[in-house]
């Protein structure tokens, strides 16, 4: 009897946990480098093609539903290159083998056994209720940003998409930093104190113009899905700290057409929305070699002569790079709180990388409404300071408003390091000093 009660005991913790599977290294290696002996293809396409509205027909099929619109409405001609490999960390891929067979999905969709690296390296399987689950997660825990990223110069500039006019510029320090799940940089792989259990911090500052000069936004993403961020906004005009409301995630931040929500793509948790896996298909994504591209012509950064992705288009709202066609995940969420501005999310994910390379947001009608590509270069064809750190770098992104005709561009030098991120910089004392 004793022995049926273990047993049923047993039984009971690993359907409460969810199925754990073993991930062989086949899967591993398959995820993690697509491009070993495989190359994707498309009917009538080879790489070096331009896409423009002559014969965007062609190549439907390898457009993200809104590029394929702009493209078609004469908007932007989309320059392509052959596909390439973005390597990850070897950190990261090793944290991937050594962890991903503990990994499973909790009854409420959190993970449960999740260490470090890739939680889910299996190829989704659309008869998986959970894939889209298991690949959110996978992006949420990515190397985005490897452990710890400052961004710096970080120019945002407000245009208008009909006459192409510059209305402002704003000008930003931001940090991005893990407190845990660290597989690069010490402390390995997390912080010791850290009574909160926050799992990410944001922190970024205004520098220019004047009038927003010295304004900050902190934001904690906790170790607990089901717990709420918390952000703080100083706002320099009035030097005083303030806590962010739930619903100010989803207002218009300082102005432009991105939502505190939009950072990176998806800045919020992942039980917000019910996610699910649309396929995989074979995608144009703008990823390329930053130092080969159409760049600014003045440099952003006098102390190394970095200059920005340029751009162009109508009203200057697309970025001037290469896309290739690579291999990509499709997700699409919509938000649980009937209150949510966006209908729905689609995100494309890089298979490789795990990164999102486009946004495409629906209003509640279903009427398209935003696009927000993220421009990726790899960290060892960008500064010196990024060789060998094997990430896919952040290199420009733009949000285009479709319904209001505007664009917010995105330039700026991501920098993986850990000179100034150190949990300091991420607290709300941090803000007040800063502030002064």
């Amino acid at each position: 009897m004793n022995t049926v009660l273990r047993l049923l005991t047993l039984s009971l913790a690993v359907f409460a946990s969810g199925m754990v599977y073993a991930v062989s290294d086949e899967e591993i290696q398959k995820s993690f480098y697509p491009y070993n002996g495989w190359t994707p293809t498309a009917d009538g396409y080879e790489p070096g093609a331009v896409v423009n509205q002559s014969n965007v027909e062609k190549y439907k099929a390898i457009l993200d539903e809104a590029l394929y619109e702009f493209v078609k409405n004469g908007w932007v001609e989309v320059q392509t290159a052959a596909t390439t490999d973005f390597p990850l960390s070897d950190d990261y891929v090793n944290a991937t083998k050594q962890h991903s067979d503990g990994v499973s999905l909790n009854a409420n969709g959190t993970l449960n056994g999740y260490v470090a690296g890739r939680a889910f390296p299996q190829e989704p399987d659309a008869n998986d209720p959970d894939a889209g689950q298991k690949m959110v997660w996978n992006y949420q825990y990515g190397f985005n940003s490897g452990d710890s990223e400052s961004i710096e110069p970080f120019w945002w500039t407000y245009r208008d998409m009909k006459t192409g006019k510059t209305e402002r510029v704003l000008k930003f320090s931001w940090h991005f930093m893990n407190y845990n799940h660290r597989v690069t940089f010490d402390p390995k792989p997390e912080f010791d104190n850290n009574p909160a259990e926050i799992f990410r911090g944001i922190y970024t500052k205004v520098l220019e113009p004047f009038d927003l000069k010295d304004t900050q936004l902190l934001i904690h993403r906790y170790q607990d899905d089901t717990k709420r961020d918390d952000g703080w906004l100083y706002l320099g005009f009035q030097r005083r700290v303030r806590r962010l409301a739930t619903g100010q995630i989803t207002d218009a931040f300082l102005g432009s057409d991105l939502m505190i929500e939009d950072f990176e793509g998806y800045n919020g948790r992942v039980s917000d929305y019910n996610w699910t896996y649309a396929g995989t298909r074979n995608l144009l994504l703008p990823f390329y070699n930053h130092n080969e591209q159409n760049l600014s012509a003045d440099p952003a950064d006098d102390q190394e002569g970095y200059r920005f992705v340029d751009v162009h288009g109508k009203g200057n709202c697309f970025p001037n790079v290469t896309y290739q066609l690579r291999k990509t995940y499709t997700l699409e969420g919509t938000p649980k709180d009937p209150n949510h501005p966006i209908g729905k999310r689609v995100i494309n994910l890089d298979s490789q990388t795990m990164t999102m390379a486009s946004l495409v947001t629906y209003d509640k009608k279903g009427d398209l409404w935003k696009w927000f590509p993220i421009g990726k270069t790899h960290s060892s064809n960008h500064i010196d300071r990024n060789k060998g750190k094997g990430v896919a770098l952040d290199d420009y992104a733009v949000l285009v408003d479709v319904q209001a005709m505007h664009c917010t561009t995105l330039q700026f030098k991501s920098i993986i390091t850990d000179d100034v991120n150190q949990p300091g910089l991420f607290s709300v004392q941090n803000l007040r000093k800063s502030g002064r």
